[in-house]
Formats: structure tokens, C-alpha cells, sequence
């Protein structure tokens, strides 16, 4: 057996139309990163429910260590100690145009959002870009799960557009040539036959330069690229199947045609590919707000509508079902990120995932107080830290360790003052 050899970390299986990059392994460490024990790599990714999340599910009524568990995070209690809860964040002067004008500054924190003479600032990701986003393929991946609409901004205050296709953003991460080859080569996604087809050959001698350890890795991202071809292959099936025929007159809110759920799982399973393989570290996801009924078991009522529930126990009932199907899908990220090795880490050891609303009370537009969770990066996590929920503290407080763990030498980042999160570094 051929003796494991160093390896490219930009070391790609290629095929007709494909380059497959594959993740970090063994031996892609050279021998004096080993020697100086160098670390992976470290990623931000964000992901806001731009219709609020709904605060008495959310927030622990205890500080510290040994809070309670709320029915949102109960769910994730698996990873109970890989995260940290934030109360009594936001950011400062967020009336703007209209209710929901912050979501243009979740990770900006520009003033007045829409209001006359207004311009954004830089948002959190793309001032990491400036530094790092050279090293990777894609500088970031703007994400949303049904629109264009992005909280990634340029320091000219330019959005970026965010891409809402996971197929997309599939074929950029795998897919090279021309329009007709990626075309091609997503046919044959839906014909049953993989990238992996493609590239069988060439993943075999590749293989027998590594060790067993990196060809275990190997396995595992192999599965979860066939794995994520098959669910863009069955997405795509949905959109040409009819819908079944009932005879009643259909509820007046009922007119949704996109699985919300779905598009955020399909999102969520293009997050740890792209990070693994290093094509980018900096990644935001949008949910998007919208005026349809998500297909969820329960709910007949629009979700923007159940956002604005007027203390309707109805209507918080089925906000809950939605919500708790979101935190569910927040949990199959977190899982995934976990079971990513890389070296004596794992993907969610060196990846901060920043979750939360430009919405602290979405049935009121109010911007205080802001849900806030901050899993995985190397923090000191599982806890719930506590700040005055009527005098807030800046999010950008938080923003600023956020930015430090991913190298960067600054003190302050936005609105930031000159308080600290007492607890948490």
C-alpha cells in the first residue's frame, strides 16, 4: 500500500463538467502546521427569521448556567451546552420606514433604517470578507429562503442579492463548464446517476494516497453530497406533481405553493458542504418573511398574519407550530455541523452560528430586545446571558468577540460601546 502523502488543501476530483472539492483531511496538514498544532479554519454563518421569533417560547426566565429549558430550545437540548442564549440585546434607533425596515440592519446596525437620506453600513460578513474572503473560492454565500432580499451589505451600503435556489448554489459549489454542461449535469441528478459517478475512478486512486482515518471522512461526505442530490432531485419533483383535488371550497388563506421547511432544511444541508470543502467561511441565510400558509401540519393561517397575532391564542398556537418546525431545522444544522470532524475538532467546534430576529415582539414591529442565540466557534457556551431588557446593550457588543475569534483585530464594530457581555468571551 502506497504510504499517505500531503495533499493540496484545494485538492478537487474533477469529471465531465464536475469539480467535486473535497473537505479537510489528515493530509492536507502540512508538517509544520502540525507541528505548530494549527487550527482548522474558523466560519460565521447567520440565519434570521425575519418575522420574529416568539419571546415567551424563546427566552429562559433564569440567568446563568442553570436556566430552564424553553419549549423552542428544548429542542435543541441535545446541543444545550454548544450554544449561548442572549437576552436584553438590540440594536440602538431602529425606527425606520416601516415595522420591519431592521431587517435591512440585523447585521449592520446602521441608524433609521429606510427613513430619508438613509445608507446603510457593512454588515458583519462582508467586513470579514474584506479580510479573508480572498482565501476561498466564493468570498461568502448570501442565502434566503424565497426572495433576493439579503442582510449582507457592502461599505458603500450595497446589498448584495441573495440566491434562494439550493440547486444554485449546488451547481457553484460542484458543477464547473458552460450553462449546457451544469444543464446536463443536473439532468442527470434527476436521472438518478450522481456526481460521484463521475468522479468513481478518479476517488479510488485518490483514496489509496490517504490514511484509514481520511477515508472514513471521505465516506461520510460522499454519502452527504448523494444525500443532498437526492433532495434537490425530489424538490424539483414536487413543483411538476398536481396538487390533490379536494372537493371544498378552499379557506381563503390557504394560496401557498413553497414548503418553507423544506426550503430551509435544503439550505441548511448546502451549510456544512460548503464549509467543509472550504469554499467559503462566511455564509447568511435569510427567512424570509411571507403572506402564505407554510405547509405545516396545523397551520391554516398565513405566517405574517400569525406573526401579527394580537394575543390571539389561535394564532400563537399555530406561530408555534411554525416556529418549533424552525428550530427543528435549526437543530438538523447543529447535529450536522457536530458530526463533521476535522482533526481532534469538529465543523461546529470551529463554525459560529449566529441565530435570531430583527424582531424582539414581531406583533408589535418592536425591535428591542432581540432573540439571540450564538452556537458552536469555541466560545464558553450553555448558558443564558442576561442583559436589561428595557435599557438594552448594543448587539454589536456581541458582534465584536464574534469577529475577534474569526481573527480580526478590532475592538469595535458598529454601534458598539464600550460595555462589555459580562460572562461571555
Amino acid at each position: 500500500m502506497t504510504a499517505p502523502t500531503q495533499l493540496s488543501r484545494r485538492a478537487f476530483l474533477r469529471g465531465s463538467g464536475i469539480s467535486l472539492a473535497l473537505p479537510f483531511l489528515d493530509a492536507m496538514w502540512s508538517r509544520s502546521m502540525l507541528a505548530a498544532d494549527a487550527p482548522p479554519p474558523k466560519r460565521l454563518v447567520t440565519v434570521c427569521s425575519a418575522l420574529g421569533v416568539y419571546g415567551p417560547d424563546f427566552f429562559p426566565t433564569a440567568a446563568g448556567r442553570d436556566y430552564a429549558l424553553t419549549p423552542y430550545l428544548d429542542i435543541l437540548k441535545e446541543h444545550r451546552d454548544d450554544f449561548t442564549v442572549f437576552s436584553g440585546l438590540s440594536h440602538p434607533e431602529q425606527s425606520g420606514r416601516d415595522g420591519h425596515a431592521s431587517e435591512m440592519t440585523w447585521l449592520t446596525s446602521a441608524r433609521h433604517p429606510g427613513l430619508g437620506g438613509f445608507r446603510n453600513t457593512i454588515s458583519i460578513d462582508q467586513y470579514v470578507a474584506e479580510k479573508i474572503g480572498f482565501e476561498t473560492r466564493f468570498p461568502s454565500l448570501v442565502l434566503n429562503t424565497g426572495g433576493n432580499n439579503s442582510q449582507s451589505y457592502t461599505r458603500s451600503g450595497v446589498m448584495i442579492p441573495a440566491e434562494a435556489r439550493p440547486s444554485k448554489v449546488f451547481a457553484s459549489l460542484f458543477l464547473d463548464g458552460s450553462p449546457n454542461e451544469v444543464h446536463n449535469q443536473m439532468r442527470k441528478l434527476k436521472e438518478g446517476r450522481s456526481i460521484m459517478d463521475a468522479v468513481r475512478e478518479q476517488a479510488k486512486r485518490f483514496e489509496k494516497r490517504v490514511g484509514n482515518a481520511d477515508r472514513e471522512k471521505l465516506d461520510e461526505y460522499y454519502t452527504s453530497v448523494r444525500e443532498m442530490e437526492q433532495r434537490l432531485v425530489k424538490a424539483g419533483d414536487w413543483v411538476h406533481k398536481p396538487k390533490p383535488k379536494v372537493d371544498v371550497q378552499p379557506l381563503k388563506d390557504i394560496e401557498n405553493e413553497k414548503d418553507l421547511i423544506g426550503r430551509i432544511n435544503l439550505m441548511f444541508q448546502l451549510v456544512p458542504l460548503a464549509l467543509q470543502t472550504d469554499s467559503t467561511r462566511l455564509i447568511t441565510i435569510l427567512i424570509q418573511g411571507r403572506g402564505d400558509v407554510p405547509e405545516i401540519p396545523g397551520v391554516s393561517m398565513d405566517h405574517h398574519n400569525l406573526s401579527h397575532h394580537g394575543q390571539d391564542p389561535q394564532k400563537i398556537e399555530q406561530l408555534r407550530l411554525v416556529e418549533r418546525a424552525e428550530m427543528g431545522a435549526l437543530n438538523g444544522l447543529f447535529t450536522a455541523l457536530k458530526a463533521k470532524k476535522e482533526g481532534s475538532s469538529s465543523l461546529m467546534d470551529n463554525t459560529m452560528v449566529l441565530f435570531g430576529s430583527n424582531l424582539g415582539n414581531a406583533n408589535s414591529h418592536d425591535w428591542h430586545n432581540l432573540p439571540t442565540l450564538l452556537a458552536g466557534g469555541g466560545f464558553k457556551h450553555g448558558q443564558h446571558i442576561a442583559m436589561d431588557t428595557k435599557n438594552n446593550t448594543p448587539l454589536c457588543n456581541l458582534f465584536v468577540p464574534m469577529l475577534q475569534k474569526l481573527g480580526m483585530e478590532t475592538d469595535t464594530f458598529g454601534t458598539s460601546s464600550a460595555s462589555s457581555l459580562a460572562g461571555f468571551a
